[in-house]
């Protein structure tokens, strides 16, 4: 049983980065911004152009697969508030991808990412949130969540 709750958790991340990419393809073939016109937005604190930044760093999409530089785009985006990136930041912190593998700080972006998301994806953000806490102490699942509950967005 606890296997096909993995598979399906497995299975629900992958759609999501699937749609994740199709998405930033399709944008890129209507004449969606150029890589430069991304960037400077980012730069200029836009959490959407950060997030996309971060995702193409992720992937390898558009520019060279760097988990350390996704993991700080995803984290200027997610100290704003951007669910979207405070997701993909916990899930970066979970496997250790460009961030020291920490559950606490997987479990506070996971759990901010869940508590801010919208109706569609708040069922999805709780399973991948709760899957991260089956790996934690009680110590650990304690201070995750003091950490949520005191975290406040910086513009």
């Amino acid at each position: 049983m606890h296997w096909q709750k993995a598979l399906a958790i497995l299975a629900a991340a992958v759609l999501v980065t699937l749609h994740a990419s199709a998405e930033a393809d399709a944008q890129a073939r209507r004449g969606g911004p150029s890589g430069a016109q991304l960037l400077g937005a980012a730069e200029r604190g836009d959490p959407r152009a950060q997030a996309r930044v971060a995702f193409m760093y992720e992937t390898g999409r558009g520019l060279p697969q760097d988990y350390y530089q996704a993991a700080g785009w995803y984290h200027r985006a997610a100290e704003s508030g951007f669910p979207p990136a405070q997701h993909r930041l916990g899930l970066l912190f979970d496997k250790g991808q460009g961030v020291p593998e920490d559950y606490v700080e997987a479990y506070k972006w996971l759990n901010l990412a869940a508590s801010a998301a919208p109706p569609a994806q708040r069922e999805f953000y709780l399973r991948v949130r709760d899957a991260v806490a089956r790996k934690m102490t009680h110590i650990q699942l304690t201070q995750a969540q003091w950490l949520s509950t005191h975290w406040r967005p910086r513009p």
